[in-house]
């Protein structure tokens, strides 16, 4: 090979940046349309390779080309040429080009471009602000501010190869405040339940996230099931990673918070998964779990299979699934349905053993369990048949204030049925079951804190993101 052909090589594979940006800045101050158009298409390859520093020179150059408005309002073949560019850059480093765009003024004249652009323009500007949007909350802004309504009038009208990309930018302007609270009014969510549905996972969680922020309100919540999000959101549920399970599970948590869809979201499916959740590690989907059981349990056919995967999980599962899995059961023992539902799983056995050998955390969970379960006839029975009184009055001498008061609430209930009464004389002289006993009397006079009461999903529970609330 000789020399000048190697320099030729080298200099192909290394240019010289500054001397090709100056190039580019002079054809696009003077030369001719086509030249403008070949030395852009151009650039945007060199994109994967050049500098980006260089790059974020161009960026202004490429933003001037976009904001130029033809006589006739239509785009010209240097600015699709510009557009493609852009993109280029911004896939390119770790963020920082893709804000130089969006404070070029890039972004307003994409959205300005839009509506009056052909198809092969078109697909090229939203795979652009597909891109922004998806790095750049600063974008994300922009778009909102300017160009919502051109997305969601896009939606209504595309159904080629575009719409994913539409989809995909509309979950990830859901990321803001501001853009949920005018969905519902523009008519996007149905286009949000969609997006839910299709797209990449990390879409989909997006506005999966949404839907649950949204789905706190009984009105959009309504929308949402007529539209089918129950479906969609437990297919996410399934089949996503750790992190889609758990904000599909929170999500599907907040739409069951309403009498109509509590047997929709258990028929669809959604119990095996919160007892997924329940025996996983991560401690916030137990959070999610216990709270989303507690909401389907109203219902006593759902409440009964409930039990049923809690029995199991006190079975075979570790310590914090069972602690878990009691914390439940607790909540399940204070239904009024029309069975005793804790008592026909099978749980109260094995509730006794894990109070006697659990560890602290489980045994606290369980005691209170078992104080509530004490309220009820026939589960008293069940109890004192299974051993508890013994334990319980043992339990009064324990270092644990929750396990001793837990105890000795158990207890009082057993003292005031005459079943039982002669069982536990032991206990009455002991601090802890007196000062239970006045406690309970108090609360009994004013009607207050005999039941733990169900839990509510709250707006704080929906996303550990303070920037999406």
């Amino acid at each position: 090979m000789g020399h000048s052909e190697a320099e030729k090589i080298q200099a192909k594979l290394n240019p010289d940046w500054e001397k090709a940006f100056n190039q580019y800045e002079n054809v696009i101050s003077s030369g001719t349309e086509a030249m403008k158009i070949k030395a852009t298409v151009k650039l945007a390859h060199f994109c994967k390779y050049a500098p980006q520093s260089i790059l974020a020179r161009t960026i202004p150059i490429l933003a001037e080309i976009l904001s130029k408005v033809p006589s006739n309002n239509s785009s010209q073949p240097i600015q699709e040429a510009a557009v493609y560019c852009l993109k280029c850059i911004a896939c390119r480093g770790d963020g920082g080009l893709v804000i130089e765009i969006g404070q070029s003024g890039a972004i307003v004249s994409i959205l300005r471009l839009l509506p009056h652009s052909d198809n092969g323009f078109e697909r090229v500007m939203i795979k652009c602000l597909w891109v922004l949007v998806n790095f750049g909350k600063i974008n994300r802004e922009i778009v909102a501010r300017n160009g919502l309504e051109v997305i969601i009038n896009m939606l209504n009208l595309r159904t080629d190869g575009t719409r994913k990309y539409l989809l995909e930018i509309l979950s990830a302007l859901t990321l803001l405040r501001e853009v949920r609270r005018v969905l519902t009014s523009l008519g996007g969510i149905c286009f949000l339940v969609e997006a839910a549905r299709c797209g990449s996972m990390v879409s989909r969680e997006r506005a999966c996230q949404a839907i649950g922020l949204l789905g706190v309100t009984r009105r959009v919540r309504r929308m949402l099931v007529e539209l089918g999000v129950i479906p969609v959101l437990v297919e996410l549920f399934r089949d996503g990673d750790s992190t889609t399970k758990l904000v599909a599970g929170n999500s599907l948590g907040v739409i069951s918070a309403h009498i109509d869809y509590i047997r929709p979201v258990a028929q669809a499916g959604a119990i095996p998964l919160y007892a997924e959740l329940l025996q996983g590690p991560d401690p916030i989907g137990k959070e999610i779990a216990e709270d989303a059981f507690c909401i389907l349990a109203v219902a006593e056919m759902n409440a009964v299979e409930i039990a049923e995967r809690l029995v199991g999980i006190l079975k075979e599962d570790g310590d914090a699934a069972k602690a878990a899995a009691a914390d439940v059961l607790w909540d399940l023992s204070g239904y009024k349905h029309s069975v005793s539902v804790v008592q026909n799983s099978g749980a109260i056995p094995l509730l006794v053993e894990l109070l006697r050998d659990g560890n602290s955390e489980v045994r606290e969970k369980v005691s209170g369990a078992i104080a509530q379960l004490s309220y009820d006839e026939e589960d008293r029975v069940a109890l004192a048949n299974a051993g508890i009184i013994p334990l319980l009055i043992e339990l009064l001498h324990d270092d644990s204030v929750e396990l001793r008061d837990n105890a000795a609430e158990a207890l009082i209930s057993f003292s005031e049925d005459p079943l039982h009464c002669d069982r536990i004389s032991e206990a009455i002289d002991f601090p802890s079951f007196q000062n239970t006993h006045n406690r309970l009397t108090r609360n009994h006079a004013s009607d207050e804190n005999m039941v733990r009461s169900l839990r509510r999903m709250s707006i704080e529970q929906l996303t550990w993101n303070p920037d999406l609330v």
